[in-house]
């Protein structure tokens, strides 16, 4: 038999063998890597915009945002900021909200300037690096942005006190670009109920609800985190478009009343909205919300039993906050938050919202914008596939944003909501 005939004899078999063979399975690593690949992350609240404000009055002259990891202030007790484009690139974002957020304690005329002034500092600081980030306003240019390999920048207005009560308000927000709107912070606005704050509506004045309304008519998304239980339910009665909660957790696996019940997240799947998950440690850990409230009953007590000397208070609360350290917010803690939304509501209506640069600490594992690819590790090893992992990066988001807009694509024609002006 000739050498050559046998060779390929014995090729041709171990190719056989090979093909046949039952494939090496990918480690968690290979299939969160091919994943965010494949759909790199969309995020659903960061605040950088509202650092700017604080930290630098919205001046960006000798802001490099390129590194942000040097910017402590141990003078003013200023952490150093979460976000910089380095570390967004090793989170593997591919888009990003902007939060436009400003202070509930202002009058809501001056919030109405105040959040001008941030949509102003937001899109002067994209267009300062168009290497890195993409300005976006629909579906098909974050698409677009991503191709290119860009960070799709998209806005959102987080607190509806911002719209000055008037629709006329709105609108204009819309038409410079903000596609989300929280419709309020962490207090009763007077016309929705905050979920942090004492109700005044049983959820949504009918004002409220006709906001809901404009806002799914024009294609802005209605953002349901910060709101009372009754806000969430009167928002998802007048819903025609899906809803979104843009940094949220599950209440189920953390008490907190910033938290998602499992009864709105029952409703998701009817309305087709997606719960953003988000990273602030007493929103994650129960055992961190339990310390805060320790703490916070602490102080109340040291403050009216020291009442003339405030010194002192401080004092004893410090040896407090030293003998019982406040516990960390864990990796699995926040993957379970996911499991839960999962569980109530589906695969097609999880996405992350970090709430980066919004807050003073954060869970472990998830230092900075660069800890996105340990979660989704994390939710790998517990069984989420390659196809799943795409729908919590940004499949979800995608979908919500382009039903958003075919809804308001085909409401076109319709009449704009009015209200009175004020004055």
């Amino acid at each position: 038999m000739p050498v050559s005939f046998v060779r390929r004899l014995v090729l041709s078999t171990a190719l056989a063998a090979l093909a046949t063979a039952p494939a090496l399975a990918a480690t968690p690593e290979e299939t969160a890597a091919a994943a965010l690949r494949a759909a790199p992350m969309w995020d659903g609240h960061n605040d950088v915009p509202e650092q700017l404000r604080e930290r630098r009055k919205n001046v960006l002259a000798g802001f490099d945002f390129r590194d942000t990891t040097g910017t402590a202030d141990p003078a003013s007790g200023a952490i150093a900021m979460h976000t910089d484009l380095t570390r967004l690139r090793q989170g593997k974002v591919g888009a990003q909200f902007w939060s436009v957020y400003v202070s509930a304690r202002l009058t809501e005329q001056q919030a109405v300037q105040a959040v001008m002034e941030q949509i102003d500092v937001t899109k002067r600081l994209i267009a300062a690096y168009p290497a890195d980030l993409q300005f976006a306003t629909s579906s098909a240019e974050v698409q677009a942005a991503m191709k290119a390999g860009k960070i799709a920048s998209l806005m959102g207005m987080e607190g509806g006190y911002a719209i000055g009560s008037s629709l006329g308000v709105l609108r204009q927000f819309h038409a410079l670009g903000v596609r989300y709107m929280t419709l309020t912070h962490v207090r009763t606005i007077g016309w929705a109920d905050s979920a942090t704050d004492a109700p005044r509506h049983g959820g949504l004045s009918d004002f409220g609800k006709d906001v809901v309304r404009e806002m799914q008519r024009i294609g802005m998304l209605v953002d349901l985190s910060h709101v009372s239980e009754d806000t969430m339910m009167d928002a998802l009665d007048v819903a025609r478009a899906p809803v979104i909660f843009s940094h949220s957790g599950a209440r189920a696996v953390d008490d907190h009343p910033r938290n998602v019940p499992d009864a709105v997240l029952a409703r998701m799947k009817a309305n087709g909205g997606i719960v953003m998950v988000v990273t602030l440690p007493s929103y994650v850990s129960s055992r961190v919300r339990e310390w805060d409230l320790a703490r916070t009953a602490q102080r109340a007590r040291l403050d009216a039993l020291h009442i003339a000397d405030p010194k002192r208070a401080a004092a004893e609360l410090a040896a407090w906050v030293k003998a019982n350290p406040t516990p960390r917010a864990t990796l699995g803690e926040l993957a379970d938050h996911v499991d839960r939304v999962v569980k109530v509501a589906g695969i097609d209506h999880v996405g992350l919202g970090a709430d980066f640069d919004g807050m003073d600490s954060t869970t472990e594992g998830l230092p900075d914008v660069s800890g996105y690819p340990a979660l989704f590790v994390e939710l790998a090893r517990r069984g989420y596939s390659q196809a799943d992992l795409q729908k919590i990066s940004s499949g979800n988001m995608m979908r919500v944003l382009k039903a958003a807009e075919a809804y308001a694509a085909a409401h076109k024609g319709d009449p704009a909501i009015e209200s009175p002006t004020a004055f």
